[in-house]
């Protein structure tokens, strides 16, 4: 989405916004792509708060529903603060092929009139902060019910600057990955991949609950995780549409293969599971939308609506045996399945790009001297490094937070719940 390249590609070879181009350097502010963009970041933050909140909230015990809605609070209070500190700098300012410099660490040089493209770049500084905002808090999914509080933040904190900063630079702030002409329209290795990842190293740090996986209770409030999906699809049109950093077809055609594709996972995700056990549940037609939007977003710029189909296909059924393959075959107690919906699906989105990008599908077309072998061969080298750099730095970041303050509560605060152990307060009066 950020990277130049890619928009050349969506508007047909234009070397308007070629960075470092005259062209760029003499853009003026457009109105109406201002708008949508400000109007995108509202979105995406509706995202995390509340539909994220909601979504997770609901699938836990009762007794720990608002120790779920702090974590994605205090996530986005965090963030915001360390992305004017530096994390915006080290991902979006010129620097080497792995990190952006400091230059604009507290919006140096951000002035009211600074403009990033044709839109102010305190709106693009806004709008990737919300990315950088839900991006750990999906990861709060793999660890709910059972982590100290002053570990999420330690380790929130510190995996945004090593890890998130990093993936975001090469593949969106002219890093090593954007040189090589990697598709990741709007975060399906800079959010997803990195989340999954982050979630499946974390789960296996701090170990399953208790009575895992037979003798869990359901979610308590399976409407409650509804209210917040809905929430979810509507914000991810700012998440897709809104990286295409313009009021354009381009926004337009994203919008449309993400819904297409959240249409289509939901329903072969809950009829996967209507004829696996004769019923279809309210859980498993929103976790399929989840698997679909995360699938497509990698893609959702490049490819047309016969690509939005079987991307939301594909993502639908993958994403489903994904879950039992973590849970059931490794016994990894991943608790709301973010690896198995964010990191396989952004991975697997991130793979079919390649592949629907062709004009014979009705995608935006290969690049000047790309074929579909070589796209998916960089892809795959997107998937791998990403992959990598994550699981390496998050679980030294997960070992140093242990040593300084701990990751897991005592099995009493778990019986208790962490409403009341960690924060003083309950989600409902008894």
């Amino acid at each position: 989405m950020h990277v130049l390249r890619q928009v050349s590609w969506i508007l047909a070879g234009s070397a308007l916004l070629t960075a470092g181009s005259a062209e760029a350097a003499e853009a003026t502010l457009n109105g109406a792509n201002t708008a949508w963009i400000l109007t995108s970041t509202a979105l995406v933050l509706f995202m995390t708060l509340p539909g994220l909140a909601l979504f997770y909230a609901g699938l836990v015990q009762a007794k720990n529903v608002l120790s779920v809605m702090m974590h994605c609070f205090t996530i986005a209070c965090l963030a915001s603060l360390l992305w004017l500190f530096g994390v915006y700098s080290l991902a979006f300012d010129t620097g080497n092929a792995l990190v952006g410099g400091l230059g604009k660490a507290m919006m140096s040089g951000v002035s009211w009139d600074s403009l990033s493209g044709d839109i102010p770049e305190s709106v693009f500084f806004m709008f990737q902060m919300t990315f950088a905002i839900i991006t750990p808090a999906l990861i709060v999914g793999a660890y709910v019910e059972r982590i100290k509080f002053s570990a999420v933040l330690l380790f929130t904190g510190l995996w945004l600057i090593v890890v998130y900063a990093p993936v975001c630079h090469w593949v969106w702030g002219g890093g090593w990955l954007a040189e090589m002409g990697i598709m990741d329209f709007a975060g399906g290795l800079v959010v997803h991949a990195t989340a999954g990842t982050a979630a499946i190293v974390a789960v296996k740090m701090l170990g399953n609950r208790a009575g895992f996986p037979v003798h869990l209770r359901p979610p308590h409030n399976p409407g409650m995780t509804m209210i917040g999906a809905a929430m979810l699809w509507v914000g991810w049109f700012g998440f897709n549409a809104g990286s295409a950093l313009a009021a354009d077809g381009n926004a337009g055609m994203a919008m449309t293969v993400t819904h297409i594709s959240a249409a289509t996972a939901s329903l072969v995700w809950v009829a996967i599971e209507w004829l696996k056990f004769g019923k279809p549940s309210l859980i498993g037609v929103v976790t399929g939308m989840v698997a679909g939007l995360a699938t497509i977003t990698p893609a959702s710029g490049f490819v047309g609506p016969v690509g939005g189909l079987c991307i939301g296909l594909a993502g639908g059924v993958i994403c489903y045996y994904a879950v039992n393959v973590v849970k059931n075959t490794f016994n990894l107690d991943d608790s709301l399945d973010v690896f198995a919906v964010h990191g396989v699906g952004g991975i697997t989105g991130t793979l079919l790009a390649a592949v629907f990008v062709s004009a014979s599908f009705g995608g935006a077309g290969y690049a000047d001297g790309m074929t579909m072998g070589s796209q998916l061969g960089v892809q795959a080298i997107g998937v791998a490094a990403t992959v990598a750099w994550t699981a390496v730095f998050s679980w030294l970041i997960l070992v140093v937070t242990k040593a300084i303050c701990g990751l897991r509560v005592s099995d009493d605060q778990i019986t208790e719940g962490l409403d009341l152990a960690g924060h003083g307060e309950r989600g409902y009066s008894l």
